[in-house]
This record gives structure tokens, sequence and C-alpha cells, in this order.
């Protein structure tokens, strides 16, 4: 079987792109940046054109994956569904982890309530998810303990500076892109490069 070359410097977030996600998306990439590593998202995916092949392309080029199931209740709005993205997102992953000879992707579970995952995803029993809370602190704690590896190892309040720096320019980043939503390729790279330059600058190797 072909081997597929990864690297083990970027993960693969795969979370809901919505308004009241704001501050935890800018948790994940302030966390995963502090962490000497570099954030990618389906949101650097422009062409519509066979999505899912290239979303299946990004991921498979990550050594890691993380996977927020915390919007698994009902959509307020009509029709009623709940999310199906990330869940999806997360098994295509799982799927795809031993497929390639040699290399294993290393996948992630975030949630927001305890023990709802064994309800609304039973399939993933034997694997505990992280549980942040819907809290800032709870997405960087949790990253903390999932990537324990040799080298850089941040603290919480040094995630929190990085995070408080990002929502500190969010405002002149998204004026500067024209727009008024942090989930667009621009924004996002923005959002990811000064991440990496304040974790440089905050977290010592």
């Amino acid at each position: 079987m072909a081997k597929l070359k990864k690297s083990r410097n970027e993960v693969f977030l795969n979370i809901p792109y919505d308004k009241k996600f704001e501050r935890l998306f800018i948790a994940y990439i302030a966390g995963i940046s502090a962490l000497g590593m570099v954030p990618r998202a389906t949101l650097e995916i422009t062409d519509s054109s066979r999505r899912l092949d290239r979303i299946l392309k990004l991921a498979r080029s990550c050594g890691y994956s993380v996977h927020d199931l915390s919007r698994v209740q009902l959509d307020p709005a009509k029709p009623r569904v709940p999310r199906f993205n990330m869940p999806f997102e997360l098994g295509l992953c799982v799927a795809d982890a031993n497929r390639w000879e040699g290399q294993r992707q290393n996948w992630f579970v975030f949630e927001a309530v305890a023990n709802r995952v064994d309800k609304s995803l039973s399939d993933l029993k034997g694997t505990d998810p992280r549980i942040h809370g819907a809290t800032v602190r709870g997405v960087l704690s949790g990253l903390g303990n999932a990537f324990k590896r040799p080298g850089r190892q941040p603290s919480i309040p040094q995630m929190m500076q990085i995070y408080r720096a990002l929502r500190k320019n969010q405002a002149a980043i998204l004026k500067k892109a024209g727009t008024d939503t942090l989930y667009t390729r621009r924004v996002f790279a923005d959002v990811c490069v000064l991440a990496s330059s304040e974790a440089d600058r905050i977290v010592e190797d």
C-alpha cells in the first residue's frame, strides 16, 4: 500500500462555522499555534467542485485532526435539523486513519457536554472526548492535554495571552478583509499568521 506524506506539524480543524462559536474558533487557533503547530481548515477550500475529495486530501495531509461535536443539538431555525458536517468529517478521518501503511492519523474529539457523545455517536464508545464546557479555557486545556509532544509546552496563561491578542486584533483583521465574519479563507489565514507570530513571541521552546 502506498504511503502518504503527512505533516506532523499540521492539525485539521473540524469545527462549526457560526457566530456563537467565534470565541472557541479563535481559541482553537491560539492553542494549536501555541503548541507550535499549524491549524488547517476547510475554509481554505474555495472551489466547490469535488469538494469531498478536497476535504479528504486536506485531512490526509495533516498529522492530526481535531473534531468539535458540540453542535449536535437541533438548529433553532427551520428546518430544525442537527448539523452533520462535523460528525461526517470525523467519520471520514477515522475510516481513513489506518489506510496508509506505517502512518496513523491521531484524531481527537472535543465536546461541550460530558457523556453526550455516548448518546449522539455511540460508535465512539471507548473514545474519551475532551470536554471543554463551551469555554475558551476548556478548549485550551483540552488541546494541551491532547498534544503531549516533545519541545514546546505552553501554559494555559500563555495560551490565553495569544487568544487575547487575536481577539484584540479581530476587528482590524475583519476590516482589512472587508468582511464581518471570521469564516473566510483570507481571515483564517491572517488570524493564523498572527497567532503563529504571537506564539513565537510568548512561548519559549
